[in-house]
């Protein structure tokens, strides 16, 4: 099914948020609205990932997009050591035990490539996340007849990003909750606000762009599309949604809680989190080492989610995370477009 970005009926695309939250029922009612619904794949294996492929097809027959996390380089080992001694007392605190060792990780990425070229009828649209795949799996994907978006945060990976063979890049901004896309897991990533980086990127590429980061309120939609985007991505804003698998005390705190942190305390990826006891305990300590940390955390991540414990649990949210609302997500679409109409587009 072809996509041209710049001809969605509302041109609202829903983050891919991998860990729960990006659910079939999500996607397909995002698209179902005119949007673009988007699932995530990261830290599932290919067969989770096509069966929820499968679920979304069920669900609904508009086009909706996959996001794939790009394989990263094993951190240092040593580092990973170090961090995992500082949370040992965390660990007993919450009666859970760390692994001793961290198995390679590359987040099923061969069979997932696989498995998009073998699907029957194309996804739609697939995206990328901390890096680019290499131009032969681009080009194959681009013959299967699959649209490409790569994640950028500099006018420099939006260069590296056409050259492999993007059609279109998301633009992320440093206002956008979770992990920042850089495409190496040591780059500090850039401050530049998000309507600052649209023209920054549209400098150097004439490719669809999409603005992510922040984008709460109609207002804020209307800007960025102003600002040069053909669409916006948008995630917390869907956070409490009917149909995201948010844990119940990540909902309540995205309103109950006042302030984010970029930190990379809970993966070693830099992203940003409402901040709480965990972020301000270790996240000077965390080391830049993806997916090592991640795996690390994870027996606390899950405790801790159990509990309901806000003040150790991830809360991925972007800076405008206090206007999220419930409801169904294709009512807050509807809402959020007729609002950005509203304010001037």
């Amino acid at each position: 099914m072809a996509v041209r970005l710049d001809e969605l009926p509302v041109p609202v695309i829903a983050a891919p948020m991998a860990g729960g939250p990006s659910t079939p029922e999500l996607v397909a009612a995002v698209s179902g609205a005119g949007g673009l619904g988007f699932l995530a794949a990261g830290y599932r294996s290919a067969g989770e990932t096509f069966e929820q492929v499968r679920e979304v097809r069920k669900l609904t027959d508009r086009p909706f997009g996959l996001n794939l996390f790009v394989p990263a380089e094993p951190g240092d080992p040593a580092v990973v050591a170090a961090y995992r001694e500082r949370l040992r007392p965390e660990a007993g605190r919450h009666g859970v035990t760390l692994p001793e060792a961290i198995t390679p990780d590359r987040d099923d990425w061969d069979a997932k490539i696989a498995g998009l070229l073998a699907e029957p009828a194309p996804v739609p649209v697939v995206s990328y996340t901390f890096g680019l795949p290499s131009a032969e799996e681009a080009r194959a994907l681009r013959a299967a007849g699959v649209l490409q978006v790569g994640t950028v945060t500099t006018p420099e990976e939006a260069l590296r990003a056409e050259a492999v063979g993007m059609d279109a890049l998301c633009v992320q901004g440093p206002e956008a909750g979770g992990h920042r896309g850089t495409h190496r897991t040591a780059d500090v990533p850039g401050e530049l606000p998000l309507l600052h980086l649209l023209p920054a990127v549209r400098a150097v590429t004439g490719l669809p762009l999409i603005a992510a980061g922040g984008l709460s309120d109609g207002p804020a939609v209307a800007a960025a599309l102003r600002a040069g985007a053909v669409a916006v991505q948008v995630g917390t804003a869907l956070l409490r949604a009917d149909e995201a698998g948010t844990a119940a005390a990540h909902r309540a705190a995205l309103t109950e809680f006042d302030g984010t942190t970029v930190t990379r305390a809970f993966t070693g990826r830099p992203a940003r989190a409402l901040r709480n006891d965990f972020t301000d305990r270790f996240g000077p300590y965390a080391p830049a080492a993806y997916p090592d940390v991640h795996h690390l955390t994870r027996p606390l991540r899950a405790a801790a989610t159990g509990r309901g414990d806000a003040q150790a649990m991830h809360l991925w949210a972007g800076t405008g995370h206090r206007a999220a609302r419930s409801g169904p997500a294709a009512e807050l679409v509807a809402e959020l477009w007729k609002d950005a109409r509203a304010a001037g587009l």
